[in-house]
């Protein structure tokens, strides 16, 4: 008799290897947990996200087409600017300098980007801490950003240069142009020698490209949490073919993923009910209905959906959780097919499971609770109460 984990191995075989892969089919063994083996969730994740199409014929075109794309904006927006960003010290002329107030001074698009830069770098240094991967060489760097004799600063050197130089160019309200000293922004760090690039550095890339191609949002703290899980399992893919190409392929579905919750991350949205301060009133307003009187006890205690909930559901709980525990949330979250509303049963289950602590009326002890989630809690646990919460709601 075969193993359940082989059983469960046969069936995604199967139903990932259809001529057209059936969605409702697949949304709903991806539900119950992606086998972490045979590279199955990085192929299911991408068809979830719509990076895929369901049509296997069509996945080799549609892949070359994406990564061909991808490969362009890093050669517009990465490398030829890099390239010319050693010359910007002596590329000054008389129509155009650092000093030059015009809009369309190339000089100023140049200092917006590093500003821009400057807060990627620091999120992404500092991503998944918990964990050596981000920190350590990826085998898939981008190869004219790592040849020393191509003479194109990346991004890290950028920033290092920015912060050694601890100037930037400003314009007060009377439009006068002042240079302000600035103080260091980020910390010392042990980075790799040249010739080899850190995966954190890859997310910096896709993070700042997205930012260039989405100027009207940009980019807001908080969005490399979101996209560390997906780059980490695109690469982590025994598919070397994939993992070579897990660079553009992450800046693809988080594009996707993005255009889904891009309204938790527009401040003039918050208190809309399209945005976070909508969702965050969803949240407390379900809690009401499925436990009344733990609902009362914060309602009493002054806790706000702002001190926890905020977080919780603007980084689609990627803050709260080990990695692998979040990989396996997002399992069930991306393939649910309303999976925002589960994001909210899910918040709601791991309120229910701490009630006892936060019964205690106690507003230091709820506030810690709530914003240091226990780590005893089983992520499997979690996933099976919010189910019983929706499908109590549901009768």
């Amino acid at each position: 008799m075969a193993s359940p984990y082989r059983a469960r191995m046969a069936k995604f075989e199967e139903a990932m290897g259809r001529i057209k892969v059936n969605l409702k089919e697949m949304q709903n063994l991806c539900f119950n947990g992606i086998p972490d083996t045979g590279g199955y969730r990085a192929l299911c994740w991408k068809v979830l996200l719509n990076y895929l199409p369901f049509d296997r014929q069509f996945w080799e075109a549609s892949l070359l087409k994406q990564r061909a794309l991808y490969a362009q904006f890093l050669d517009e927006m990465i490398v030829k600017p890099g390239s010319q960003a050693r010359c910007k010290s002596t590329d000054v002329t008389f129509d155009d300098h650092p000093l030059n107030p015009h809009p369309d001074s190339q000089w100023a698009a140049y200092f917006k980007d590093n500003d821009i830069l400057l807060q990627i770098d620091k999120d992404c240094r500092r991503l998944c801490p918990d964990i050596s991967f981000f920190q350590q060489a990826t085998e898939a760097p981008c190869a004219e950003m790592v040849n020393p004799e191509s003479g194109i600063d990346t991004l890290r050197k950028r920033v290092e240069q920015t912060v050694l130089e601890a100037q930037t160019v400003t314009r007060n309200r009377l439009g006068i142009t002042n240079v302000i000293s600035k103080q260091k922004l980020i910390e010392e760090y042990a980075t790799l020698p040249d010739g080899q690039e850190a995966h954190w550095e890859v997310v910096e890339r896709i993070l700042f490209i997205f930012a260039k191609l989405n100027p009207g949002q940009g980019y807001v703290q908080g969005m490399n949490e979101i996209i560390g899980p997906l780059y980490y399992v695109f690469y982590t893919t025994p598919d070397k073919d994939w993992q070579s190409h897990a660079e553009a392929d992450t800046f693809f579905c988080f594009t996707n993923l993005m255009s889904e919750i891009r309204d938790n991350f527009i401040t003039t949205l918050d208190n809309h009910d399209c945005g976070i301060g909508g969702l965050m009133k969803r949240l407390m307003s379900d809690l009401k209905k499925y436990d009344f009187e733990l609902s009362l006890s914060l309602e009493k205690q002054g806790i706000q959906p702002q001190f926890f909930g905020f977080r919780w559901l603007t980084l689609l709980l990627s803050q709260e959780f080990d990695l692998p525990d979040l990989i396996r949330l997002w399992d069930s979250l991306l393939s649910d097919p309303l999976r925002f509303d589960f994001l909210i049963d899910v918040c709601c289950a791991m309120i229910i499971l701490v009630r006892s602590d936060l019964l205690k009326n106690e507003f230091t002890t709820t506030i810690k609770t709530l914003q240091n989630y226990p780590s005893d809690k089983d992520i499997v646990s979690i996933i099976n109460k919010a189910l019983e919460l929706r499908q109590s709601r549901n009768r």
